[in-house]
Parts: structure tokens; C-alpha cells; sequence
């Protein structure tokens, strides 16, 4: 329950050739899945592709990323280098593919040699023009370009399955499919939203795809069948970011409305809501929409939340809790993601800085790792019809806050 401490902030050097000041945002900020490298979208069209663990003077001494421990095995192949990518237009969203990569996409890859190697850890970037430019991680080469977007690619994720399927999310009121196992073909286009998406996930099961734009509702799609399965309805202002916990059964939304609500995803069920009240009231009514949310996300265990708000702040909660645990100052917040191993939380804000926090080390018990095994293969219907007692089966679908 220790506050967040500032690990190290990462600052921007402005390009000379661009002086407007509304392009300096960093929108998006990603762990590549196995914690190796950090990707920054800085503002002025720039990703900056660093290295994890970052080089010893940004860190305090004291402070051990787990991550730090395979740093002696990379140095006989030679440590990887900062690289900065150029993407020519402002950089909205960002995605890494999941690694390492099956051994049957590089066997394919092999026997189609038109088509790029990409059986290599990749960043999907989203970009201004509606383009989504496809990159290599270890050179920083351009593999694809993939376009069919009329509007700003606001978001992007990657099955985790390993698949290279891309979701992309657009202002242009789609979310479009793409596989890059075939040279980035787009192999569907989800319409139904009325506003801008402003947020897409994909369950870790690779079963469903949230959808979150600037309605109150909130879009569930199978990711089999690329049909609607639901909207989820109960916020009262435009929701802009949406999670699935790590095993699939849980999922929050967060909203301008201030709350985050956390859903069962199988039955539409609102579990919570957890509302972000002001540590200070405001002296008039022109605060009224201070504590408007920005982003929230799962950490890698499913025991905490990391949110993102106007009011200048960082909160951490934990799952079973209706109050935050920690807060932390951070100013013009704009986007979150938790380090893949824990301990570490990014933040990008309006400036274009990215800072880097503790976040709250835990040994889960027996309980919730035996929850989350189950919980990874199984439906909550499927563990509502086990013959087990009822109190198990209300622990076993999160209905025992």
C-alpha cells in the first residue's frame, strides 16, 4: 500500500522541423509481451523503440526490474540499441505482436518468400492519415503499410494467441481485422458504432473483442464469428478505455462519466463500479469534469488496476476494494500499461513525457491462481453448472466483492 514512487521520466528532444505544439502527445505506450523492449510514441510522428530494462542512470539504486536478470545473456550476442522510428504522420496507437513466435509461422513464412518474414517480434502502429505501418523491432525496418481506414487509427491489439491477427480501432466509427500472416489483408470490417472508437482489447482467451467509443454503450464482438455478441449499457458518458483481466473473466470500462466498471463479459453482469471522487473539492462548477477518465488497465496477475484521470492523477486499486490503494501525482495523464513481469507502470502524457512508477509487488495466493487457471479455459456458465457449493462458484466468478 506504499504510494507510487517516480522510477525515471523520459523526456522528448523536439524535432527542429516541427513547431506545433498540438502534435507533442504521446497517445500510446506498450511492453512488448516478454519485457524486452518499451515503445514510446513521443509526439511529432517519432516511436522511439528502448530497450527494458532501461540503462542504470535512469533507474534509483535500489530498484530491480525482474526483467534485469537476463541483461548478462544478451551481452555475448550484443545488448539492442534505442531505435527511432519515423512514421511521418502523428502516432495514435501502438501494439506489439506476441513473442516468441510459433514455429509454424516461420515454416510458412519460408515456403511463400514474397511475402515478409514476419516471424520476428513486430509494433503496429496506428497513425493521422488512417494508415497502420508495421515494423520490425530488432532492425526498426518497415515491414508493412497497411491501409483501409478513412480516419485516425486511434487503437490497436494483437490476438495473443500468436495468430498476427490486428484489430484496429478508427475515429472513422469502424474496427477493422487484419491478418499480417497474409501480407496484412484486411479480413473484416465491424461497423455498428455511431462516434469515434477510441479503444479496442482482445480477451486473452482470443474469444471476444471490447469496443469502446464515445457513446455510453460498449461494444462485445466474437472474434470467431465477427458478430456483436452484446452492448454493455451503465455508463452515462463516453467511454474511452476498456481491459480484460488476464484470465478472460473480468473487463473494465472507463468513462468520462468518472467511473470504471467492471463487467462479467460472458453474461453482461455489472460487477462494480469504482468512482473517482476528488482527493480536493473544487472551488466552483467549472471542475465539474475534472476527474474524466483516460485510460485504465489490468496488472499482469489481474489483482490490481492501474487508472488515468484529468484530476492530475495516477490511481492503483485493488480488485476487491471500492477505494484506490495508491495515488500518484502525474499531470496531463493520457494513457497507462503495466510492465509484463509487475512492479513497473508507464504513463504518457499531453506533454509527451513518459514516467515510469512502482506498482504494488504481490504473491498471489493459491485461491486466486487456481481461480485464474480455471477461469483462463472456462466460461461463467460453464462454472455455474459445476457441481461444486455455491460460495465457490460465487469466488470463481468474482461475485464475492
Amino acid at each position: 500500500r506504499e504510494e507510487p514512487l517516480l522510477l525515471a521520466e523520459l523526456k522528448p528532444g523536439r524535432p527542429h522541423q516541427f513547431d506545433w505544439k498540438s502534435s507533442c502527445e504521446t497517445w500510446s505506450v506498450a511492453f512488448s509481451p516478454d519485457g524486452s523492449w518499451f515503445a514510446w510514441s513521443q509526439g511529432h510522428c517519432i516511436v522511439k523503440l528502448i530497450p527494458w530494462p532501461l540503462e542504470e542512470h535512469f533507474i534509483p539504486k535500489g530498484f530491480e526490474a525482474k526483467s534485469r536478470s537476463s541483461k548478462n545473456d544478451t551481452k555475448g550476442r550484443g545488448s539492442p540499441k534505442e531505435k527511432t522510428l519515423d512514421c511521418g504522420q502523428i502516432v495514435w496507437g501502438l501494439a506489439f505482436s506476441p513473442w516468441p513466435s510459433p514455429p509454424s509461422r516461420k515454416l510458412w513464412a519460408r515456403h511463400h518468400p514474397q511475402v515478409p518474414d514476419i516471424s520476428c517480434l513486430i509494433l503496429a502502429t496506428g497513425l493521422n492519415d488512417g494508415q497502420i505501418k508495421i515494423w520490425e523491432v530488432q532492425t526498426g525496418l518497415l515491414l508493412l503499410n497497411l491501409s483501409g481506414h478513412q480516419d485516425v487509427v486511434r487503437d490497436l491489439s494483437f490476438t495473443p494467441s500468436g495468430s498476427l491477427i490486428l484489430v484496429s480501432a478508427s475515429r472513422d466509427k469502424t474496427l477493422r481485422i487484419w491478418d499480417l500472416n497474409k501480407h496484412g489483408k484486411q479480413i473484416q470490417v465491424l461497423s455498428g458504432h455511431l462516434q469515434w472508437v477510441y479503444c479496442c482489447s482482445v480477451s486473452p482467451d482470443c474469444s471476444m473483442l471490447c469496443s469502446a467509443a464515445g457513446e455510453k454503450s460498449v461494444f462485445l464482438w466474437s472474434m470467431r464469428s465477427y458478430t456483436l455478441i452484446r452492448k454493455l449499457e451503465g455508463h452515462q458518458s463516453s467511454v474511452v478505455s476498456c481491459d480484460f483481466s488476464p484470465d478472460s473473466a473480468l473487463l473494465v470500462t472507463a468513462s468520462y462519466d468518472t467511473n470504471v466498471i467492471m463487467w462479467d463479459p460472458y453474461t453482461g453482469e455489472r460487477l462494480r463500479s469504482l468512482h473517482h471522487t476528488q482527493l480536493d473539492p473544487p472551488m466552483d462548477d467549472s471542475d465539474v469534469h475534472i476527474s474524466s477518465l483516460r485510460s485504465v488497465c489490468f496488472s499482469p496477475e489481474g489483482l490490481y488496476l492501474a487508472t488515468v484521470a484529468d484530476d492530475r492523477l495516477l490511481r492503483i486499486w485493488a480488485l476487491e476494494l471500492k477505494t484506490p490503494i495508491a495515488f500518484a501525482p502525474m499531470t496531463n495523464g493520457l494513457c497507462c500499461t503495466f510492465f509484463p513481469h509487475g512492479g513497473v507502470i508507464a504513463t504518457g502524457t499531453r506533454d509527451g513525457h513518459v514516467q515510469f512508477w512502482t506498482a504494488p509487488r504481490v504473491l498471489s495466493s493459491l485461491k486466486h491462481l487456481c481461480r485464474k487457471a480455471l477461469r483462463s479455459f472456462l466460461t461463467t456458465y460453464q462454472v455455474l453448472a459445476l457441481p461444486i457449493p455455491k460460495k465457490m462458484k460465487e469466488f470463481l466468478t468474482y461475485r464475492t466483492f
